[in-house]
């Protein structure tokens, strides 16, 4: 009897049960306004009624596509694409069409790192002149495709899209999207004068490793038993585990914090002993090198008698890592990332005339540390907070075992982000990819030789096709250097440069746009435009300087070293300057001195008085190297050394 009551219900329906129709079912990224890739044979794939026949029709030639859906109702077909144009439709159907339109067939890359490739034009990056970019991004040609941040112990099938799908590179979409994936892209469309699709998956603060597939990470013995224990359980177990552990350590830190012990939000704490620091900035940079852990900051204020009982608008600005904010000792906000505007409300309740008190507790857990944003970040309804702030450090975490990474959730784990934001646009057809990222991996950078090329081949594995690579390499970060010095940051990009011994890669050098007090420089204009000009030279065939110079050799001669260079069109030269700066020499004494330095064609002789017999040398050597060798061509040479000293 419920059968044929099925029957009649489906009769008034105007179907049978198993005719059913439903709309066939895409993958997010296949939306209106893509960007397929020319030339090629592009996949497009999803979901249909099991056994049903799906028909996929082409606008550029006609062509109709014919595919049976399997027992799990997936299909995929290949598509021809032409050599470049549009718009144009594609039709799938199973019995009721799906239509996706304006699409264009041209070049698309994936573009992907951590905050210096997620940095947006606007938002909380403000690049360099990001008004005016703003305003002229009209290019209806380029589409963008902006990946949600996500994460996964196992791999997913899908993506979601930022805003829901592709988007028509305007003055009204580009504000959010990735800068440097933008400025590449514009370079390319400019030169090439096709199509320019960018996919933008990134995420701030990330390492390698989670953007590497575990089947390749288990091929190094450092992450293979982490991956097998992340494959064996369950994320409720993985959670379990980690809140033990951070509850253990999140209790040892706080028990240590005299600060929360000794009530140091307390508006009527006694604060002269604490010293003083010039607010915005990294503490790096004033007085607190290398430190991580809790610092609180205190810093008092006059209340106007018509700001008495009204709500107030407190703004930080950018704060690394994260901070808890008190009025009058009363906690008003808390915030976690290094990359996120704080931006409080006061209660009218607190507010009376006379003197306040704002105190902020920040810890920083790796790398730079403190209220760095903009001055004019820094206020309380229109009234600067900028300038003196006084400071008292609380907990020194290089006293305490390193804080437990999240097990659920976060970025930071292997293979979750490759996981949830790579394998699920495998195999959507593309050209290549670019990469901006390495600060989070700079304490391990000698593993970071075998990381990096091992991501880009699991990359290359994934879409079963040699992907062009185009890295950059990390700028000049940190207090410039006044004597030559061991860096973490300078092995960091040995390894990105050794990284170039991988075929069909190349890098964008970055030691002289950076910024001593800003982990993310403003000027991403050149940073798109380098790696553009290694994707021209070398994907698209364009006979250009693609490179600044790259050590290549050397040979001792006496009392000096000749470095010869490749990369070196137009020759060598000093830029803005009569004399080379950089360059550090050293004997067997492995002690570095400061050389000087001349040009010989396309060789540069090294030496220094203090070094008799000199064995070493390097060039743009630290975390923030004065250097100016270029080539003729106005590209800045990688940093290098000849020796292997640890």
């Amino acid at each position: 009897m419920t059968y044929f009551k099925s029957i009649i219900v489906a009769l008034c329906l105007g179907v049978l049960p198993g005719l059913l129709q439903a709309k066939v079912e895409l993958p997010s990224i296949f939306t209106d306004n893509m960007v397929l890739q020319r030339q090629t044979e592009a996949p497009i794939w999803g979901k249909a009624t099991p056994g049903k026949e799906v028909r996929i029709t082409t606008s550029w030639d006609n062509q109709t596509y014919k595919v049976t859906a399997g027992a799990d109702g997936k299909w995929m077909v290949k598509m021809k694409t032409p050599q470049a144009g549009g718009p144009y439709q594609i039709t799938i159907s199973d019995g009721k069409a799906v239509q996706l339109n304006n699409v264009l067939i041209g070049e698309v890359w994936i573009c992907s790192g951590q905050s210096n490739m997620e940095m947006p034009l606007a938002g909380w990056g403000k690049i360099d002149n990001y008004e005016k970019e703003i305003a002229e991004a009209n290019y209806p040609q380029i589409r963008l495709l902006h990946v949600e941040k996500a994460t996964s112990i196992r791999p997913v099938e899908d993506v979601k899209i930022m805003g829901g799908s592709w988007r028509v590179c305007s003055p009204a979409n580009i504000p959010e999207f990735s800068s440097v994936a933008y400025f590449f892209g514009r370079e390319l469309y400019k030169s090439l004068n096709v199509p320019i699709g960018l996919i933008n998956t990134s995420w701030g603060g990330t390492i390698a490793e989670a953007w590497t597939s575990g089947e390749s990470l288990e091929n190094m013995p450092y992450f293979k038993g982490t991956v097998q224990e992340m494959r064996t359980v369950s994320e409720t177990e993985l959670q379990a585990t980690y809140q033990k552990k951070f509850d253990e350590w999140n209790k040892q830190i706080g028990d240590a914090d005299g600060g929360t012990k000794g009530n140091w939000q307390s508006s009527t704490l006694n604060d002269g002993d604490w010293q003083t620091m010039q607010l915005p900035t990294l503490w790096e940079d004033a007085g607190l090198k290398d430190f991580d852990g809790i610092v609180w900051f205190r810093k008092t204020i006059t209340i106007p008698s018509d700001w008495n009982g009204k709500e107030l608008n407190l703004s930080l600005g950018m704060i690394d890592d994260n901070e808890i904010t008190y009025f009058n000792g009363v906690e008003i906000g808390r915030t976690n990332g290094h990359n996120i505007d704080r931006n409080y409300k006061v209660p009218a309740r607190l507010v009376k005339t006379g003197v306040a008190v704002i105190t902020v507790r920040v810890t920083d857990t790796g790398g730079g540390g403190g209220i760095w944003g903009e001055k004019t970040d820094m206020k309380i309804s229109g009234m600067s907070l900028a300038g003196e702030w006084k400071y008292k450090t609380a907990v020194d975490l290089n006293k305490f075992p390193k804080a437990p990474q999240s097990q659920l959730n976060s970025p930071n784990r292997p293979m979750v982000l490759f996981n949830a934001m790579i394998k699920p646009l495998v195999p959507y057809a593309v050209q290549g990819a670019i990469w901006y990222q390495g600060e989070s991996n700079a304490d391990r950078a000698y593993q970071y030789r075998e990381l990096l090329p091992l991501m880009i081949r699991d990359w290359r594995t994934q879409w079963n096709r040699d992907l062009p690579f185009y890295l950059v390499q990390l700028a000049n970060f940190m207090a410039e250097d006044k004597e030559p010095a061991e860096s973490q940051w300078a092995e960091l990009r040995e390894a990105q440069l050794q990284t170039l011994h991988l075929e069909n890669t190349g890098m964008a050098v970055a030691i002289d746009i950076g910024d001593e007090k800003d982990i993310h420089p403003k000027n991403k204009q050149d940073v798109g435009l380098r790696l553009a000009l290694a994707a021209k030279a070398n994907t698209y065939g364009q006979k250009i300087a693609s490179s600044g110079p790259i050590y290549e050799s050397y040979k001792m001669e006496g009392n000096q070293i000749r470095i010869t260079f490749k990369h070196t069109d137009g020759g060598l030269k000093a830029k803005d300057a009569t004399q080379l700066k950089g360059f550090a020499i050293a004997g067997s004494d492995h002690k570095f001195y400061w050389a000087q330095a001349t040009i010989q064609g396309n060789e540069v002789i090294v030496s220094a008085p203090q070094v008799k017999f000199p064995v070493a040398v390097r060039y743009a050597w630290g975390n923030n190297p004065v250097c100016n060798l270029y080539n003729g061509a106005g590209l800045p040479a990688s940093p290098f050394r000849t020796d292997d000293w640890r």
